[in-house]
């Protein structure tokens, strides 16, 4: 993508934006030249920090939203906070998640809350409020799924399930928002480690590290630099799920 003057350059809402690999997209998108609306539920400092980052390297070009995604009714609060601040929307990024295990026999409905809200639900909503602005704008979604919405992880029912309605999702929404808006996913494999994740031991992840052919974890600036590409230069594929992975997807079972 070529950057664009500040007064013509696209705008782009994140949730999940402040930190991690949500951070990495928004840098990156900001890098080439796309305006960022940052969506966190409970990092405030962090994306306020990110943001005057951003604003810093150029004016006006970052913001914030706060929103808890189980919140359905507030999410198009998120689109119009967008508009107020930038004028239009021209891509949403679906990368907020929610990620725990949840063994069959133990299985909680505050779990499928949890992990079916932020994964498919969230997603799915946010989406449908966000559509007549993309179809205006020609823009696109991207939605950070899992290699494991077609190869389950043992002793995660509910994200399973919550991943691969995503992916269908995805594919879903290529075909209702077309020809206006292309929709496509990024599907990680072993990237940044889950925080406080007790079932990834240091030899479970050794483990996964030594399956991957490209010999190395995925970083999140691996995932934006896919993002970015599928928002600005892809405009031929839509209800796509690029695996960004390194390979690892062709050893699962």
């Amino acid at each position: 993508m070529t950057v664009m003057p500040q007064e013509t350059a696209p705008v782009v809402l994140i949730t999940g934006g402040a930190k991690r690999v949500g951070a990495a997209i928004a840098r990156q998108l900001h890098q080439v030249g796309a305006r960022v609306m940052l969506h966190y539920r409970a990092s405030a400092t962090a994306a306020e920090a990110l943001a005057a980052e951003l604003n810093q390297q150029r004016p006006h070009s970052a913001a914030c939203v706060q929103a808890d995604l189980l919140e359905t009714a507030r999410l198009p609060e998120m689109i119009h906070h967008t508009l107020n601040c930038f004028g239009r929307l021209d891509g949403l990024v679906n990368n907020a998640s929610s990620f725990f295990p949840t063994a069959l026999g133990n299985i909680t409905e505050a779990d499928w809350h949890d992990l079916i809200g932020s994964n498919l639900k969230a997603p799915l909503f946010l989406s449908q409020a966000a559509a007549p602005y993309l179809r205006a704008a020609g823009g696109a979604i991207v939605g950070l799924i899992d290699i494991h919405a077609e190869r389950p992880m043992p002793g995660h029912v509910v994200y399973n399930l919550a991943k691969a309605g995503h992916a269908q999702l995805i594919r879903t929404l290529a075909i209702e928002l077309a020809p206006q808006v292309r929709v496509n996913g990024v599907a990680p494999g072993a990237n940044v480690w889950p925080e406080g994740e007790s079932v990834f031991s240091d030899p479970v992840r050794q483990r996964i590290e030594d399956s991957i052919p490209l010999q190395r974890v995925g970083t999140p600036e691996d995932l934006a630099k896919t993002v970015a590409f599928l928002l600005f230069d892809a405009p031929y594929i839509t209800g796509q799920i690029i695996a960004v992975d390194g390979g690892r997807s062709i050893h699962l079972p």
